[in-house]
C-alpha cells in the first residue's frame, strides 16, 4: 500500500514511527519473546530472570508501556505476599510470528554483522 509521504513526517499519523518507536527501546521486544515463548502467565522475578541483565525499574516500565499498548495483560492477585502475573493479549500474541521472523534473520546474519563490526571498528581506528 502506497502511503502519502506527509503521513509519515507526522507522529501522529504515522503507523510506523508511531507503533515501532515502542518497539525500538531496549527491552520490549525481548519481554514479547519471552511471554510469548510460555504457554502460562509469568511474574516479574521469571521475566528479570528470563532477560537477564534488565533492571526492576527498566522492567516495570516496560511491562507498564507494553500494558498500556494492549500487547500485554497484568493481573494482581491481592495476596501476601502479592502476586503478580503476565501475559500477552491476543494483540500481543499476533506479534511474535513476526518477532520469531525477526530472531531467525538475527540467527541467520549474526557472525556477518559482527565482522561488519569489526571491519567498521578498525577503519574507524585508522581514519
Amino acid at each position: 500500500m502506497k502511503r502519502k509521504s506527509e503521513e509519515f513526517s507526522v507522529l501522529e499519523l504515522c503507523p510506523i514511527r508511531n507503533v515501532l518507536d515502542r518497539f525500538g527501546d531496549k527491552w520490549s521486544i525481548l519481554v514479547i519473546l519471552i511471554l510469548g515463548q510460555h504457554e502460562k502467565p509469568m511474574r516479574f522475578t521469571e521475566l528479570m530472570l528470563g532477560i537477564g541483565n534488565v533492571s526492576q525499574k527498566m522492567l516495570t516500565v516496560t511491562l507498564r508501556t507494553l500494558e498500556s499498548d494492549g500487547l500485554l495483560l497484568r493481573k494482581h492477585y491481592p495476596e501476601i505476599p502479592p502476586r503478580v502475573e503476565y501475559e500477552l493479549t491476543e494483540m500481543g500474541q499476533s506479534l511474535m510470528p513476526h518477532i520469531n521472523g525477526l530472531v531467525s534473520w538475527a540467527d541467520k546474519h549474526f557472525d556477518a554483522i559482527m565482522k561488519a563490526r569489526k571491519r567498521s571498528a578498525a577503519k574507524k581506528q585508522l581514519a
